[in-house]
C-alpha cells in the first residue's frame, strides 16, 4: 500500500460549491451527530418518534402512518414475533409485498432484537427457500396473500400472519436489550457467480451509512422520499432508514405493478423531494415524461447500483428543474452503502460517456488494485478496494469467502479492506470512474471485450431508450456478443442500421453478432438489470435493410443451407449480409469450408470477404464454374485436336 494520506476525506470546490445548494427549501437541516451511531436502530428511531409523532411516516395509495401509528403497529408486531419465538437473537423471515407492511415489519423484527432476513414474493420459489433453508430463520412474517406460497417453500416453520389477530394488544415499546454490535440484516446477494451469499450487517454500521447520507445530501425531517427499491437490497434499506431516522416522510411504489405514469403522477402529487432508483429504472422512466413536467420541489434525483451514462444527465437537465441536483453514488451491500459520491447541476459540464462516481466520502478510503495487491497509479485500471471500519462483517455462514473478500489491513489499525471484483479508473484529483465487473470483461475470439463499452455507444444511439451486452455461446460452445435493446422508434431500427452506426465507433470484433429487441429489460426485484432472465437470441431471421428474397437456383439454396447451419438461423434471403445476420471472419472461414466441400472447388477466403451475400457469392460461384466449364471445354477441343493431328502422322507413318 502507498501512503495513506493520499485517501483523505475531501471534495474538491466545485463538488463543495454544489454541496451547498443542497439543500430543503426550509432550511431545517439537523447534522447527524456522530454519538447516534453508539446505538440501535430502535433506539433512534424512539427519539425521532418522540419528536415528530404527528409527521406522516409511511404512505402508500391506500394508507397512511404517522410516526406514533407507526411506532405502535411496530411495537405490537415485535411482542408477537417474540411470543412465538422467544427473545434469542436469531434471523426472521419477512415475506411482504413492497410497501407499508414490509417497513413495519423490519422495524418490528429490530424491536424484537432479531436479525431481518427478506424473502421476495417476485423471487422463483426455489431462490426464496434456498434463502430460507441458509439463513436457518425458523419464523416467516408474511399475510394473508402470501400464505399458500410460505406453504410451498417452508419446512417446519412458524408463521405469523400479520393479517391475522396477534394474540395481544400490547402497545408499550417492546425493551429487547441491544448493542451496536448486533446484527440488523442478512441480505442475500447473487452476485457475478449467481449464487446466494448473505451479507450480515450491524445496527452501528448502518447508522453510520445514515449519518454519511444525512449530513452529505441534508436530508431532513420536510422531505419526502420516493422508494422505488426493494427492502431486500441495500439500496432500499438505506431510503427506509434515511427517511424514517430523520422524521421525513417515505412513499414505497411498486413501479413494475402500478407503472411509471403512476410514478410521475405520485411525485407531483406528493410534492416528493428525493428521487433515488437505479439507472434502469431511471431510463424507463424518463420517456413517460411530457416537456411540461418538472417536479418543482425535487430537489435531489440520485441514482446508483449500476454505471451512469452521460445521456443519464442530459435527460436529468432536460426533465428535472434547475434548482434540482443529481447525485451518482457508488454503492455496495458489503459496505452498507454509499463509498463515493459526485454531484452534478445544470451547469455542470460532463464530457465522459461513462459518468464517474466521483469522490470519497467521510472515513471511506478507496484504492484501486492491481493483481498482485498493489495500487496501480493515476489513470490506470484496478480493482475497487474499500477500507473502512464500518464494513460489513461479513457473509453469513460463510468464512472461506469471508477472509477472501475482507482482509487486514496492511497499515495497520482497526480497519479492513473489501475486495469488490469491480474495476475502477482513478482520474486526476481523485475521482473514480466504475468500469464494472471484472467478469464483464470477456474474450471473444481471442479479443478482451468490455461489454460496458458496447453499451455506452448504443445507448448514445437516439434509436436506443435501454441497452444491455452480454457475452453467450452458442452450440459448439464458442463465445459471441449479444446486444437486448429497447428502441425509442416504431418500427425498430434494423439490424443493419445498428450495425452501421456501431462501426463508426467500435472495432469490428466487438460489434455484437446478435440484435434482440426488447420491449423493456428484465430487471431483479432491486431494479437492476437481470441478465439472467434476458433470453438467448432465436433463429428467426432478424429486420434487415435487404428485403428477403427466396434463394432461387440449386447454387442460392445450397448456400442458403450452409448459412443457416453456421449462422443458426432457419431463413436466409439472397440479399442478405452475411455479416448483418451475425457472421464474422470465423464463422466465413467456416462457410467456405462447407462451400468448397458442396461445390467441389476452393474458394479464397478473401474473395467471400468482398461477397457477403448469397445472391453475389453464387453469381461469383457461377461465373467461376462457366469459366471453368470454358476453360475445359477448350482444353477438351485442344485435346483433341491434338489427337486428331497425332492420328492423323501415325497414318501417315503406317502408309509409308
Amino acid at each position: 500500500m502507498s501512503d495513506p494520506s493520499k485517501h483523505i476525506f475531501a471534495f474538491p470546490p466545485e463538488q463543495q460549491a454544489i454541496r451547498a445548494k443542497c439543500f430543503h427549501p426550509n432550511g431545517t437541516f439537523v447534522e447527524f451527530a456522530e454519538k447516534e451511531i453508539e446505538q440501535s436502530i430502535p433506539e433512534r428511531f424512539e427519539k425521532i418518534v418522540r419528536m415528530y409523532p404527528n409527521r406522516v411516516a409511511v404512505k402508500t395509495k391506500n394508507l397512511l402512518l404517522t410516526y406514533s401509528e407507526l411506532n405502535r403497529t411496530a411495537n405490537q408486531m415485535a411482542h408477537a414475533i417474540v411470543a412465538q419465538s422467544g427473545e434469542v437473537e436469531e434471523p426472521v423471515a419477512l415475506l411482504l409485498e413492497h410497501g407499508a407492511d414490509v417497513i413495519t415489519a423490519i422495524l418490528a423484527v429490530w424491536r424484537a432484537g432479531k436479525i431481518y432476513v427478506p424473502l421476495d414474493p417476485a423471487l422463483p420459489h426455489a431462490r426464496n427457500k434456498a434463502i430460507l433453508e441458509e439463513s436457518q430463520a425458523r419464523l416467516i412474517v408474511t399475510d394473508t396473500r402470501h400464505r399458500a406460497y410460505v406453504g410451498q417453500i417452508q419446512q417446519n416453520h412458524r408463521l405469523l400472519n400479520i393479517d391475522e389477530p396477534v394474540g395481544t394488544s400490547a402497545t408499550e415499546t417492546f425493551g429487547a436489550s441491544m448493542s451496536p454490535d448486533n446484527l440488523a440484516y442478512i441480505l442475500f446477494t447473487s452476485g457475478s457467480s449467481g449464487q446466494p451469499k448473505g451479507v450480515v450487517q450491524n445496527h452501528r454500521n448502518l447508522l453510520h451509512q445514515v449519518k454519511r447520507e444525512t449530513n452529505g445530501l441534508r436530508i431532513c425531517a420536510d422531505d419526502r422520499l420516493i422508494l422505488l427499491r426493494s427492502c431486500s437490497a441495500i439500496g432500499g434499506v438505506r431510503i427506509v432508514l434515511c427517511a424514517l431516522l430523520n422524521g421525513a416522510a417515505v412513499y414505497p411504489l411498486d413501479v413494475a405493478q402500478s407503472g411509471h405514469a403512476d410514478l410521475a403522477a405520485l411525485l407531483a402529487r406528493e410534492e416528493v423531494t428525493i428521487y433515488d432508483s437505479t439507472p434502469t429504472t431511471f431510463r424507463q422512466f424518463i420517456p413517460v415524461l411530457t416537456d411540461e413536467q418538472r417536479f418543482p420541489h425535487l430537489r435531489l434525483v440520485r441514482l446508483s447500483s449500476e454505471p451512469v451514462h452521460k445521456l443519464d444527465v442530459e435527460l436529468y437537465k432536460k426533465h428535472f428543474p434547475r434548482g434540482c441536483i443529481f447525485a451518482n453514488s457508488l454503492g455496495l451491500t458489503e459496505t452498507a452503502g454509499s463509498i463515493r459520491h459526485n454531484l452534478i447541476d445544470h451547469d455542470t459540464n460532463v464530457i465522459r460517456k461513462t459518468v464517474p462516481v466521483g469522490y470519497a466520502v467521510e472515513d471511506t478510503d478507496v484504492m484501486l488494485l492491481d493483481e498482485n495487491g498493489h495500487e496501480v497509479g493515476p489513470e490506470e485500471i484496478g480493482e475497487i478496494a474499500v477500507r473502512s471500519r464500518y464494513l460489513s462483517p461479513g457473509y453469513w455462514r460463510n468464512p472461506d469467502l469471508t477472509r477472501a473478500k475482507y482482509v487486514v489491513d496492511p497499515e495497520g489499525g482497526d480497519k479492513r479492506l473489501y475486495l469488490t471484483g469491480d474495476l475502477g479508473q482513478m482520474l486526476a484529483g481523485g475521482c473514480l470512474v466504475h468500469l464494472g465487473r471484472k467478469d464483464f470483461q470477456v474474450k471473444v475470439r481471442g479479443y478482451k471485450i468490455d461489454v460496458a463499452e458496447i453499451e455506452r455507444v448504443l445507448l448514445a444511439l437516439e434509436c436506443i431508450k435501454a441497452a444491455v451486452v452480454v457475452a453467450r455461446a452458442d452450440r459448439d460452445e464458442e463465445r459471441y456478443i449479444v446486444a437486448y435493446v429497447v428502441p425509442t422508434t416504431k418500427p425498430a431500427p434494423t439490424i443493419s442500421s445498428l450495425r452501421r452506426a456501431l462501426s463508426d465507433k467500435l472495432p469490428e470484433y466487438m460489434i455484437p453478432s446478435s440484435f434482440v429487441m426488447l420491449s423493456a429489460l428484465p430487471t431483479t426485484p432491486t431494479g437492476k438489470v437481470d441478465r439472467g432472465a434476458l433470453p438467448a437470441p432465436d433463429r428467426i431471421r432478424p429486420a434487415l435493410d435487404a428485403v428477403f428474397v427466396t434463394p432461387r437456383s440449386k447454387s442460392e439454396r445450397s448456400l442458403a443451407a450452409i448459412w443457416q447451419e453456421v449462422l443458426h438461423i432457419d431463413r436466409i434471403g439472397i440479399d442478405d449480409n452475411f455479416f448483418d445476420l451475425g457472421g464474422n471472419s470465423l464463422r466465413l472461414a467456416e462457410v467456405n469450408r462447407k462451400a468448397d466441400i458442396v461445390f467441389e472447388r476452393a474458394t479464397p477466403l478473401m474473395e467471400m470477404l468482398a461477397l457477403p451475400t448469397i445472391r453475389t457469392l453464387a453469381e461469383y460461384l457461377t461465373r467461376s464454374q462457366d469459366k471453368r466449364n470454358t476453360l475445359q471445354k477448350s482444353r477438351d477441343r485442344a485435346d483433341t485436336r491434338r489427337a486428331l493431328r497425332e492420328g492423323r502422322k501415325r497414318s501417315r507413318g503406317e502408309q509409308g
